[in-house]
């Protein structure tokens, strides 16, 4: 996918969920803080899934199992995109840039197969 179509359909998702929030009148709840609290918490919820599994098993889930997964990341998508909109963040832009930085962090050539911080490369 494109960067641009990324762009276009997270604007509709933060558009749709402008709307979702003001016909409930929840922007009032929506405070940076409320939003980060419930992002990490449905995190959480994600990492119940495999808690207990081996990594074999995370990888090799039943379709009961991926269900449910993919509804809790949406739940993680949607107060990420919430978070970023109500602080006026550009999430494509942010992450087009800490992907630059990661690069220069980690070059292919000292990082490739590792899993050290950069700082131990």
């Amino acid at each position: 996918m494109k960067p641009e179509q990324t762009g276009d359909r997270l604007d509709g998702l933060r558009d749709g969920l402008r709307r979702f929030a003001a016909e409930r009148d929840w922007n009032q709840f929506h405070t940076p803080k409320n939003l980060a609290m419930a992002l990490a918490g449905e995190a959480g919820e994600v990492i119940e899934h495999f808690q207990w599994l081996t990594s074999e098993q995370s990888a090799k889930l039943d379709a009961a199992s991926r269900n449910a997964v993919a509804e809790e990341l949406a739940d993680v998508l949607l107060y990420l995109v919430r978070l970023a909109d109500v602080l006026d963040i550009d999430l494509v832009e942010a992450s087009v840039r800490k992907m630059a930085i990661n690069g220069r962090r980690y070059p292919a050539d000292k990082a490739r197969g590792r899993a050290d911080k950069y700082d131990r490369l």
